[in-house]
């Protein structure tokens, strides 16, 4: 594994240029793509801007929390606490040549405005023809909030942080459009039992998820399988927020060995996703809180059936581990993962003819705005080919139907008869 800190660090990683050779360019703005499909993504993500945390914390940490400095080479950077966590824009590449396509940008006016202002990335989704969205952090928080709280020795000013954040996400970027974007948390990772208090406090504020991470061992946590989450978990199994394990959410990325090539890591890349269904599966949270809901972000499809089939041999082996039978479970492995897990797709054109075995109601579609893997602005076209000769029942569970029951977010029923109706 490497750490995705390193990776972003590595200006060798892609064919992209750095320093005086770096240029930046943006292709002509895409003409509105034709709509079929009424859809929600429920994997994009955001670039904080820099008045995020402005205003938003007490006084006493005003100096010390997150801001955004000019650094001498002429690039942009994120101090807090003292340090200095570059990239401002984490693999914010969408309306760029591909050939550009890095870790970068370096500013704010190096991407496109939609990955940082809410009313360009409104205007963006618009252009897509994606109706709602559920947006993840950045590299600035972590993907799972873990780098505003491990970053800094100071308690206080990480729970302040992650305070201002939440607060930012509920007022501005979720707040500004509520019909458009999915409310989704930063949780509060170094005390349970705050953590548990705060899902419930932000399910009344109408958060419909949490970020959290696919592997907390991986950042010096408590495992999942240690009892220590029990609270949080607990929280959101009784408030139905859909724990949502990104990804990369470990602050790692799958590799093999230290000189293989950058390939090897983006092709590996979604072996997380069913390493973590795995481990979350036998770590027994969902057989101990049946309710809960667990979403595999940007993890693909096209491991999930050979998942089930292995699920099912492996009921041979339960006498000669017993781990599932203490736990108590009525239902096998791969019955609880069809009941407790939803899988999210971007491009696994040749898996969704097992959308039955995987479960129909249970496969969401993503369009992973403004990374490289991102579909924007032809994801209604991807869609199209890729599922477009399944029934019409089935596209529109895909589509939207499913991410709507999941998050608790309402579709107006113009918008459902009509992708144009938005």
């Amino acid at each position: 594994m490497k750490s995705i800190d390193e990776l972003s660090a590595d200006l060798g990683f892609t064919t992209a240029k750095s320093g005086a050779e770096r240029t930046v360019t943006f292709l002509p703005e895409p003409a509105r793509a034709p709509r079929r499909y009424t859809v929600i993504s429920v994997d994009d993500h955001i670039v904080e801007p820099p008045d995020t945390f402005l205003g938003r914390v007490p006084h006493r940490f005003a100096d010390r929390a997150p801001r955004v400095i000019e650094t001498g080479s002429g690039g942009q950077t994120w101090i807090y606490d003292g340090q200095s966590l570059p990239n401002v824009g984490f693999n914010a590449v969408v309306g760029r040549p591909v050939a550009e396509y890095g870790f970068e940008p370096t500013r704010f006016d190096e991407m496109r405005r939609g990955a940082w202002d809410i009313h360009a990335r409104i205007h963006d989704m618009d252009l897509n023809g994606v109706y709602a969205s559920l947006n993840f952090p950045s590299f600035l928080p972590g993907f799972a909030g873990q780098r505003l709280q491990l970053t800094t020795g100071d308690r206080e000013l990480a729970l302040a942080s992650v305070r201002a954040w939440n607060d930012w996400h509920h007022e501005v970027w979720a707040g500004s459009y509520p019909d458009r974007i999915i409310a989704c948390q930063l949780p509060w990772l170094l005390d349970p039992d705050l953590g548990a208090a705060m899902i419930y406090e932000n399910a009344e504020r109408g958060f419909r998820a949490v970020t959290f991470s696919e592997n907390p061992a991986q950042l010096g946590l408590p495992s999942i399988h240690s009892g220590h989450w029990d609270p949080m978990i607990a929280a959101c199994a009784d408030t139905g927020t859909v724990v949502n394990l990104h990804i990369g959410s470990s602050g790692t990325s799958p590799s093999t060995t230290d000189d293989a090539p950058p390939d090897v890591a983006g092709v590996l890349f979604f072996s997380y996703a069913i390493s973590a269904a795995v481990d979350w599966l036998y770590s027994g949270l969902p057989s101990r809180f049946p309710e809960l809901k667990i979403c595999l972000s940007e993890g693909g499809i096209g491991w999930v059936a050979g998942l089930l089939d292995r699920l099912d041999h492996m009921l041979s082996y339960h006498d000669m581990y017993g781990t599932w039978q203490a736990l108590g479970e009525t239902l096998t492995p791969a019955e609880v993962l069809q009941r407790n897990f939803w899988f999210c797709a971007v491009e696994d054109q040749s898996s969704f003819c097992q959308h039955e075995r995987i479960g129909t109601d249970h496969i969401m579609l993503e369009a992973d705005y403004p990374h490289c893997d991102s579909t924007w602005p032809n994801t209604q076209r991807v869609i199209h080919e890729e599922i477009g000769d399944l029934p019409p029942e089935v596209i529109r569970k895909l589509t939207w139907e499913n991410a709507s029951r999941l998050y608790h977010h309402p579709v107006p029923e113009a918008v459902q008869r009509d992708p144009d109706a938005f």
